[in-house]
């Protein structure tokens, strides 16, 4: 399904918004972002208040065009060669970052996440704004990512939102730490293991703190495990009085591109119990498995 187009008014109020110092919620191919101006201290400040976010989580930048990354970041051939090949896209590159980039972006770091997304809607507005955007999910801190317009308008009323039809990846971007010698995978994403090291040689482990990483993240408010037998386990449940949903693995892209929709709807539910089926993928499905063990961890236990 082709994406959404805003019309030429709505893109305008967003221009105005994003120079104006406020907030935006901004449709991506991975997930729609909360975005602000990635330079503006102000602005960034809003993101952190809106979603209840620790200031000391690192932000992404997403940038119009691989061109803009030497401004914000010290240069590195094997980032060179990543985004040449895989931007624009669902990669997120890690860098030591240049002066100029605030401590709100990098939580204080020496680094700083960069990105150029793919959807048209939000190169057309980092084109017309000029600067960077920093644009994290758009919701409540540690909660189910938005993929729709209209999860962004549930979770954060208020926030004016640019609507460019569902996510058509659905899980967030790889983050791919270069700033050592040994590139390390912080984050799977849409972007599989495998091709980022067939770029950049073998990945190594890295302390870099990265967006979505902790442990507990992207958590419905019903309670949720991972089963490799939901069937069985949701009879037993029931057996034991309580009421079950369960959440299927299926076709890789098409389980990315539902997945958090899916949690959405069936945490709406008000059962006692999500039961999600773990994908078997080998690429796209680590980056499923690893948003749903986040989320079961975050999760509180049945009623």
């Amino acid at each position: 399904m082709p994406p959404t187009l805003p019309e030429p008014a709505a893109m305008s109020r967003a221009l105005m918004l994003l120079q104006a110092g406020q907030l935006v919620g901004l449709p991506t191919e991975t997930v729609y972002g909360l975005a602000a101006d990635g330079l503006n201290p102000f602005a960034l400040r809003q993101i952190f208040a809106a979603k209840g976010r620790p200031v000391d989580h690192p932000l992404i930048l997403h940038l119009g065009d691989a061109a803009w990354l030497p401004r914000y970041a010290e240069p590195d051939p094997r980032a060179e060669a990543l985004a040449a090949a895989l931007w624009p896209g669902p990669l997120t590159i890690v860098l030591r970052r240049k002066p100029g980039v605030p401590d709100e972006v990098t939580g204080g770091r020496e680094t700083v996440a960069l990105r150029v997304p793919a959807h048209p809607v939000a190169q057309a507005l980092l084109w017309a704004f000029g600067r960077p955007l920093a644009a994290p999910s758009a919701n409540r801190f540690g909660r189910v990512s938005p993929t729709t317009a209209e999860h962004v308008r549930e979770e954060l009323p208020g926030v004016f939102v640019l609507d460019g039809g569902p996510a058509v990846v659905g899980v967030e971007s790889s983050i791919v730490d270069l700033s050592g010698p040994v590139p390390a995978l912080l984050r799977p994403g849409g972007v599989s293991a495998e091709a980022i090291a067939a770029m950049v040689g073998p990945l190594g482990a890295s302390q870099t703190v990265a967006p979505g990483t902790l442990p507990g993240h992207y958590a419905p408010r019903t309670a949720l495990r991972l089963s490799h037998t939901p069937d069985a386990e949701a009879e037993a449940a029931r057996a034991q009085g309580l009421t079950v949903a369960i959440l299927r693995a299926g076709e890789p892209q098409d389980h990315a591109r539902r997945l958090y929709a899916e949690l959405r709807r069936l945490d709406a539910l008000g059962v006692d119990l999500l039961l999600a089926e773990p994908s078997a993928d080998a690429a796209l499905g680590v980056a499923i498995n690893d948003r749903l063990s986040r989320a079961a961890y975050g999760a509180k236990e049945p009623r």
